[in-house]
């Protein structure tokens, strides 16, 4: 029999089982369509979630305390730049002249080799050699064998820690020295070398500075002055991060901070976009008018976006978004206003931070004591709530969102289970269908070698008995 056709029948077996297993598998087929529609709406409920949180992180942005005391800095000199941390206060400013920029200690060898692997006791100094630091007198004693090349030289005295790097430079053609820079940088790291002196009572070549290791130094007047390793000061002004680039002790440079609306505005610009985004994608993917809505008409979603646009749409107390600078679209989306937000925040900075950020204290957290960060509370500015919102909806473990998605995933987790065993199923049916096609092609090969037999039989008979009938 061939395996496409039968030799005795003629039928086309392989398209005959091919159609009928397909009819067979109508049912795998239909789980297959309901596994992917179950994987694409735990998807979708995945990247509408993502927005959530983003939400989410914007909104908790501005229920922080220190958004609302964000800084700026100025500089009357461009020689010095400031930038402002959290806990820098506006209205503060300090004048200095920079008299002095930081160095880091380095020297280099006052002789010089004719190559980098030249015999290093060639030259002075005479070893082993003395590191000492001038600040704390610390000594490091360093020593190299009768045969070290200056390479050598520079890796035993990196080896020694000594609290300073050593290198090669090459001057010119036939011009090596070696090079010691302090890893430290300011008065703290400065150093001398103390080489062991000749045989004959001389006193060897001594490292030439090329570079004095010095603190920067700020002259506030009146006898102050202001000292750091690094050419940066940190907290000379409280939250406020100074960084000179030069020296001149005959300018005077007054650095100040003051209030940064802005720094607030463009916080609730990225609430405004965030919601922005999540209300679009929720529209997208609940769309009762679109063929290609993934969640259409999604009840939960829908609920969440009423929620969102009745937090902004409601006033908090007696004080509605708009007055604030957020309105609310026909669209469900929102639109920020800077100018009014900030002319809002000018005039009363408590007022517009409780709009967004107020929370009502309900008791006391684990420490009993009321006004710490482990106190419950419930949500009364428009952030504030929409931080509650969106933590509701995404929370990695209680998260609405995220408990649709696994739902989900336990159902495709479900479906592909039967969707494997339908394999097994169909497998077992096709096989059973080709033995069964089999046997009859082999039954007709059977019968029609009797039929052959027979005819053969009948026709070896003798005329007479033909004759007879």
């Amino acid at each position: 029999m061939s395996v496409s056709t039968g030799l005795i029948s003629g039928i086309d077996y392989s398209t005959m089982i091919t159609q009928l297993m397909q009819v067979e598998a109508n049912p795998q087929t239909l789980l297959k369509t309901q596994l992917s529609a179950t994987q694409a709406d735990a998807a979708a409920y995945r990247a509408v979630n993502t927005r959530f949180d983003a939400l989410r992180t914007a909104a908790a942005a501005l229920t922080d305390a220190t958004a609302w005391n964000a800084t700026k800095t100025t500089s009357t000199s461009t020689n010095v730049t400031a930038t402002a941390g959290t806990t820098a206060v506006s209205g503060t400013a300090v004048t200095f002249a920079v008299t002095q920029l930081s160095g880091t200690h380095s020297l280099v060898s006052g002789t010089q080799w004719s190559s980098k692997t030249a015999p290093v006791r060639d030259q002075d100094p005479v070893w082993p050699i003395t590191i000492k630091n001038t600040a704390t007198g610390a000594t490091t004693s360093i020593d190299v064998g009768a045969t070290a090349t200056l390479t050598d030289a520079a890796a035993a005295i990196n080896a020694a820690n000594a609290g300073v790097q050593a290198s090669v430079i090459q001057l010119g053609k036939d011009q090596f020295r070696l090079q010691l820079t302090s890893t430290t940088s300011g008065a703290a790291g400065a150093f001398e070398v103390i080489s062991s002196p000749r045989p004959d009572g001389t006193t060897p070549a001594e490292f030439l500075t090329t570079d004095q290791g010095q603190d920067a130094l700020l002259t506030l007047g009146g006898g102050l002055t202001a000292t750091s390793s690094t050419n940066t000061f940190t907290d000379l002004v409280p939250g406020v991060t100074i960084t000179a680039t030069k020296a001149d002790a005959s300018t005077s440079i007054t650095v100040g901070v003051s209030a940064d609306p802005s720094a607030v505005a463009s916080k609730v610009q990225s609430l405004v976009d965030a919601a922005n985004a999540l209300q679009s994608a929720i529209s997208s993917y609940t769309d009762a008018e679109s063929t290609s809505a993934v969640l259409k008409g999604d009840t939960t979603l829908r609920g969440l976006s009423n929620q969102i646009m009745s937090v902004v749409s409601t006033a908090v107390g007696g004080v509605s978004a708009s007055t604030v600078g957020i309105q609310l679209n026909r669209d469900g989306t929102f639109a920020f206003d800077k100018t009014v937000f900030t002319t809002a925040l000018t005039a009363d900075p408590a007022k517009v931070q409780k709009v967004f950020a107020e929370k009502k204290i309900e008791s006391a957290g684990t420490d009993g004591i009321s006004g710490n960060a482990d106190d419950v509370t419930s949500p009364i500015g428009l952030a504030a709530q929409l931080e509650v919102l969106a933590k509701g909806a995404s929370d990695t473990t209680t998260g609405s969102l995220v408990q649709l998605a696994t739902s989900q995933d336990a159902l495709a987790k479900d479906l592909q289970a039967r969707i494997d065993a339908w394999d097994i199923r169909l497998e077992l049916r096709k096989t059973t269908l080709t033995r069964q096609f089999t046997a009859m092609e082999t039954a007709l090969s059977t019968m029609q070698n009797q039929a052959s037999w027979l005819s053969s039989q009948i026709a070896g008979l003798p005329s007479w008995s033909s004759s007879n009938k």
